[in-house]
């Protein structure tokens, strides 16, 4: 059944009964879902609630962005370009919403988050296993990124699934060598493609990816500085800094050179 079959023959509610019992709260498990705000700090700070929502909500939105990068995958192994193109526009959709969520924590100022700070332990956003299979299943291989996967311990199970995959790139040029396409030739046709529309997409997905770690440096060094080290242990601001650069899709970006004249080797940005 190829992903059109699923999609049009979808799954209908049961006639009666167990349906009928379903309610908003019910079936969203609103209960569960609203008891798991935990603050640690002793008197409760009155910020602890936005951090901790602003992070439970990116874990869920990031469970949502696997679940669009496993699809936009699958797509592009079926080599089914239309149903890429749909998947990309989604994940860019999902990253925008993360990304968003970042502006809520920009109204943490520093002194009031150092009030409760030390109730965070250890804990870092360097820790997401989430995140973390993100970018590993993106394409992510570089050799610090790697590194630091394996660093305070054993290598998660979801990262190790999302690493033995191909890469979204490889995934991409395979596609491409399928539909009898070149990287160049989205660009020198008469008029936009399917392909051409699937790989701006990839672009995006890679620009909308680098804003939201430009936007998380800015929130962090808004509100504990460009120096002060992470809770983790972690380097703080000074290491996410180092991840802004970070590319997926390094030969998308190259090809652009050929335009101009310049040598595509390298895919290293520049000023436009």
């Amino acid at each position: 059944m190829s992903a059109g079959d699923e999609q049009a023959g979808g799954t209908s509610a049961p006639a009666g009964g167990a349906a009928d019992e379903v309610s908003y709260p019910s079936y969203l498990a609103l209960g569960e879902l609203l008891s798991l705000q935990r603050p640690r700090s002793e008197p409760e700070h009155p910020d602890e609630l936005l951090f901790i929502v602003v992070h439970q909500a990116s874990e869920l939105w990031f469970k949502v962005i696997l679940h669009e990068l496993r699809t936009l995958l699958a797509a592009l192994e079926r080599h089914e370009t239309m149903f890429a193109v749909i998947a990309i526009g989604r994940v860019n959709a999902l990253v925008r919403i993360v990304t968003g969520q970042l502006s809520a924590l920009d109204t943490l100022p520093p002194q009031r988050f150092a009030q409760f700070r030390g109730y965070l332990g250890t804990s870092s956003g360097s820790q997401s296993v989430q995140f973390r299979a993100i970018e590993a299943l993106s394409g992510l291989r570089e050799p610090h990124f790697l590194h630091a996967l394996t660093e305070h311990g054993p290598m998660p199970p979801l990262v190790q699934e999302a690493l033995d995959r191909p890469t979204l790139q490889s995934l991409f040029e395979r596609h491409l060598e399928h539909e009898g396409a070149t990287l160049e030739s989205l660009y020198t046709g008469p008029a936009p493609t399917p392909l051409f529309l699937l790989a701006e997409g990839l672009l995006e997905y890679e620009q909308q990816f680098a804003r939201w770690r430009f936007l998380h440096v800015q929130m962090v060094e808004r509100i504990i500085g460009p120096v002060t080290g992470g809770t983790g242990g972690t380097m703080g601001a000074r290491y996410l800094q180092r991840t802004v650069a970070q590319r997926f899709f390094p030969n998308l970006w190259a090809v652009r050179s050929r335009f101009y004249g310049a040598p595509s080797s390298g895919g290293e940005g520049g000023g436009a």
